[in-house]
């Protein structure tokens, strides 16, 4: 079949990036978190002390950024490497989900990543999730998902998440830590979080993993093989 490009939005903790994760496994597609590019940025700006009221600072630190991708274990383990370092549990921590939103937020951060998102997404067969990805970096994705789901359940989910990793955070700072992020995603000028008109809402609020990746494959074979017999019909 046909390869396309699925874009997955949401807030934070809704199973974006599991879901995308395990979907493009299952399609043999690249799966590009957009969410440890952000973090990346941040760890290296709260490395080099960046000031982020100064536009010539933080230019020059996005000028010295390097970010790539690894792939491990058939493509569902994704580790992500700043320049040339293996970051993918440092930006997992607290204090970079704290700082995140607010470094997303800056335009030049924005259109530097939004830039490098668009480039690995030019070619189809991959799964992209963030906040703007249907709306902003492909809004042309053939297939376009919207997340949500409800506040106390999200906060429960990052929690064990972070606890998973060994990371014990008390409830309350992450509830706090959320709703910062969902107001500034969500608020910010450039690339807010906010449904496609042409995205297919998913409440993960009461649904498993499995349900969750069911429904996403569902509807990419679905528009799959609808552009297969539209291709088929133009020949």
């Amino acid at each position: 079949m046909r390869k396309i490009v699925i874009a997955i939005d949401g807030y934070s903790a809704c199973g974006k990036s599991t879901t995308a994760k395990i979907v493009a496994q299952a399609l043999h597609y690249i799966y590009i978190d957009t969410g440890a590019m952000y973090r990346a940025v941040t760890l290296y700006f709260h490395q080099k002390y960046v000031n982020l009221s100064n536009p010539k600072q933080v230019q020059k630190s996005l000028d010295e950024i390097d970010i790539e991708f690894k792939y491990h274990e058939n493509g569902l383990h994704c580790e992500t490497y700043l320049n040339g370092l293996n970051v993918e549990q440092e930006i997992r921590k607290m204090y970079i989900s704290q700082m995140v939103s607010e470094v997303s937020a800056l335009p030049p951060v924005r259109h530097a990543m939004v830039a490098q998102q668009r480039k690995m997404g030019r070619k189809k067969g991959v799964v992209m999730d963030g906040r703007d990805i249907g709306t902003v970096v492909a809004p042309e994705a053939e297939l376009k998902i919207y997340m949500v789901a409800d506040f106390d359940v999200r906060a429960a989910r990052r929690q064990k998440e972070l606890l998973d990793k060994g990371q014990l955070v008390d409830l309350e700072e992450i509830k706090t830590n959320l709703a910062k992020r969902d107001h500034i995603d969500s608020t910010r000028e450039i690339g807010p979080l906010k449904q496609a008109p042409d995205a297919h809402c998913i409440d993960t609020t009461l649904m498993t993993l499995s349900e969750q990746v069911e429904e996403v494959l569902n509807l990419a074979v679905t528009v799959m093989v609808a552009a297969d017999h539209k291709q088929h019909i133009k020949k």
